[in-house]
């Protein structure tokens, strides 16, 4: 009776959020038996709230041992998460989906985490299965349609997405994505109103304010553009395909000089996009800059022969094309070696915009801006390198 008291106080301190003290009674209840799963998890999870997370695992791995149960799974795996390690976390999800292979949350997660790896097969099994024990899931379906999406099926996607927009209307996720897949097909005033939408949901969200920023320049409304990717900007200000869809816009209203400080600062953040460095050196060129064209083009030489290895990467053929007209330009012949098969642009949209002449030179005819529409996941995901 004295332990079931004791368990309840320190529940109580648990729920109050006094962790350390919560750790103190459940400590003292543990002495009176040390064979009791419910003091060893809520321990576990104590610690976790502490930070002290060798403690929290030595507890939940006791709990584990005394009775199987998928929340302390989720707890371990979640230590493992916060630390930053997904092998390990999937180690522990992996085991947790053997025990309770019909558990949706375990089997979403574990897709989300393969998803993040950029393991497809496996997220999409995983959140496939999800989706069979419980076909309105959200988080599931969310990550499920972003797959597709990102592999061009932005009819089945938005089939998906149809299911949850019942079930959560108020989700931005989810209107960003349907945005985005509206984009896809080319439906751009519907993907700005979805767009808006998600922004309304979500004001602080910069992907949204990005994908706005995106779909604004496609439509070749600069200052809109300018506008949403300067508020993403003020949010995420360490990325640098940020900084280049803003130069795009700033180029295209006619402020070179502003321009070439947003490619500055996004050639100075970005260290694996070679488009970065093309759209600078294609403005450069236009602006009469020959010397400074040249350094930023052997710049995105060195980035293409980086990523030449990856075995993932299709490089566009419009930023190929681009460049290969830039190369003569600059009469450094067509150096650049494009091993990977060129991808068709349908399925990377990228938006292209007349750059204007800078004094006596010919003018290049276009410079690109980058399309990769930012999809979300539900939860765990990085963001897109956006190479390529």
């Amino acid at each position: 009776d004295n332990l079931d008291n004791l368990k309840q106080v320190a529940r109580s301190l648990f729920l109050l959020g006094k962790h350390k003290a919560a750790t103190e009674v459940y400590n003292e209840a543990a002495k009176l038996n040390q064979k009791d799963w419910e003091i060893c998890h809520n321990l576990g999870v104590c610690y976790i709230y502490l930070k002290q997370f060798s403690k929290a695992q030595e507890q939940l791995h006791n709990a584990l041992h005394l009775n199987r149960h998928d929340l302390t799974y989720i707890m371990l795996g979640k230590i493992h998460l916060l630390e930053g390690d997904l092998d390990k976390a999937i180690e522990i999800y992996k085991k947790a989906v053997e025990f309770s292979p019909e558990n949706t949350e375990l089997l979403t997660t574990l897709g989300l985490l393969y998803l993040q790896l950029g393991i497809y097969q496996k997220a999409f099994e995983h959140l496939g299965n999800a989706l069979t024990y419980d076909p309105t899931n959200y988080k599931a379906i969310l990550a499920a349609g972003s797959m597709m999406q990102t592999h061009g099926d932005f009819d089945v996607a938005l089939t998906k997405y149809r299911v949850v927009a019942c079930a959560v209307p108020e989700s931005p996720p989810l209107w960003n994505n349907i945005g985005m897949c509206f984009f896809g097909k080319k439906k751009y005033v519907a993907a700005i109103s979805c767009l808006k939408r998600a922004n309304y949901l979500a004001p602080f969200d910069w992907k949204i304010l990005y994908n706005l920023g995106l779909v604004h320049l496609t439509m070749q409304q600069y200052a809109s553009a300018f506008h949403f990717l300067s508020a993403a900007i003020n949010l995420q200000p360490k990325m640098g395909e940020l900084y280049m869809l803003l130069a795009v816009a700033l180029t295209n209203l006619e402020d070179p000089e502003n321009a070439k400080r947003a490619y500055a600062e996004a050639v100075r953040l970005d260290k694996c996009n070679p488009l970065v460095n093309l759209n600078y050196a294609v403005l450069l060129y236009n602006q009469g800059e020959k010397k400074g064209a040249l350094a930023q083009y052997q710049e995105m030489e060195k980035k293409v022969n980086l990523l030449k290895d990856s075995s993932s990467l299709e490089f566009d053929s419009e930023m190929v094309e681009m460049a290969q007209k830039l190369g003569a330009a600059l009469q450094v012949g067509e150096a650049l070696v494009w091993t990977k098969p060129v991808k068709d642009t349908k399925s990377k949209h990228r938006t292209t915009s007349a750059s204007k002449a800078g004094g006596f030179q010919q003018p290049l005819g276009s410079n690109q801006a980058l399309g990769q529409a930012m999809s979300s996941a539900a939860a765990h995901r990085k963001l897109p390198s956006g190479a390529g």
